[in-house]
């Protein structure tokens, strides 16, 4: 298994049993840092679809921005 499916498959396992988007949020953040911006991509745009409205949604926000304006 890659490295990238694992992650994708910690944070579907922290998604199913409720931990809800702290939990994602903190993946998204440990992607990010592993310089998996692929994946890290991903989880914020789930916190921002699955959890509007959130404080944890307003940092995803923010996060994709910057990604966006990195590239």
């Amino acid at each position: 298994m890659t490295r990238a499916a694992g992650a994708f498959m910690f944070a579907l396992t922290l998604t199913a049993c409720g931990s809800g988007a702290q939990e994602l949020l903190d993946t998204a953040q440990f992607e990010e840092l592993q310089r998996n911006t692929t994946h890290a991509r991903e989880l914020y745009g789930t916190i921002v679809a699955k959890y509007p409205g959130t404080p944890e949604a307003a940092t995803a926000a923010e996060r994709l921005r910057a990604l966006d304006a990195s590239r």
